[in-house]
């Protein structure tokens, strides 16, 4: 880290909000699936918490990300070793606002 570099840890804000989705097929793999949300911006943190209901067996959840205002991309794992749907239905998802500026890379 450089000596320029401000370390910041807090979150300015937490917003809690469920979010209907309905997911495509991921293959064997895994596959990022984009969904548009209104609000989301590039400079806030998501995190899929889960799904009201249970999940379709094999399917996770790797990583989200809010790729462009109102857009948010969701990577999907598929562990079962065959094509599976995750499920259709409302997502709870954590939105945080950082105090500072979000890491480069992420």
């Amino acid at each position: 880290m450089s000596s320029t570099t401000v370390c910041r840890g807090n979150a300015l804000s937490v917003t809690y909000i469920s979010a209907p989705l309905a997911p495509a097929a991921v293959a064997s793999t895994s596959a990022n699936q984009t969904y548009t949300i209104s609000g989301l911006t590039t400079d806030q943190m998501v995190y899929v918490i889960g799904v009201v209901g249970t999940q379709t067996a094999g399917i996770a959840y790797a990583e989200a990300e809010v790729t462009a205002p109102n857009t948010l991309q969701i990577q999907f794992i598929n562990t079962s070793g065959a094509s599976a749907t995750p499920i259709a239905g409302n997502y709870i998802l954590a939105v945080i606002r950082p105090e500072g500026q979000l890491p480069t890379g992420l």
